[in-house]
């Protein structure tokens, strides 16, 4: 059989389409038990009477671009205010990103329509030059100090953004983290 407990699936129940999950599935009779959000029962149906739901790959969209998205739906805007350049009040970094392409459009209506992930910022070490094994390290008290990685083995990651917070000089100094882990 090819469904198995937990598969999202689709079928027709009262004249309309249905989306439920599967609950059990019986191979002697290969027929399957389906929990359905609006109903207190599960529902058997033959294997056959339903298809598998597949599920559509979210869209990977930068931190600023989610903040966009976040910002124009508290405030009630839809989707072509939220992409108008002449009457919004849009951010000149979502300006830049929208502008050069129409694929970025169509990646920023994808995301407003089906939802999104965001993407994963690199992180960074910053490895100090005179000390070859002295990094920045954050405490929790939020005080910054180097430290020797032979001595305590810890090193604090950090974003650009972080870096350039504390000090843009720091910049210089940062390693990414992968790079970073692939010397040792």
């Amino acid at each position: 059989m090819r469904f198995k407990e937990g598969d999202k699936v689709e079928f027709i129940y009262k004249n309309k389409k249905s989306v439920g999950e599967i609950n059990g599935v019986y191979h002697g009779t290969q027929e399957v038990s389906i929990k359905q959000s609006d109903s207190p029962v599960d529902l058997l149906f033959s294997d056959k009477a339903v298809v598998k739901v597949e599920e559509q790959e979210r869209i990977v969209v930068p931190q600023f671009v989610a903040d966009w998205i976040s910002q124009c739906k508290q405030e009630g805007y839809d989707l072509s205010w939220s992409i108008n350049y002449d009457d919004s009040d849009m951010p000149y970094e979502i300006f830049e990103w929208l502008n050069p392409t129409a694929d970025n459009q169509e990646l920023f209506a994808r995301a407003w329509m089906d939802g999104y992930e965001v993407e994963k910022e690199p992180l960074y070490y910053v490895k100090f030059i005179d000390d070859e094994s002295a990094y920045l390290n954050a405490r929790s008290s939020g005080d910054l100090i180097a430290t020797s990685n032979e001595g305590c083995g810890f090193k604090t990651k950090f974003t650009e953004a972080e870096i350039k917070a504390m000090d843009e000089r720091y910049w210089q100094f940062a390693v990414l983290v992968d790079e970073a882990e692939g010397e040792a």
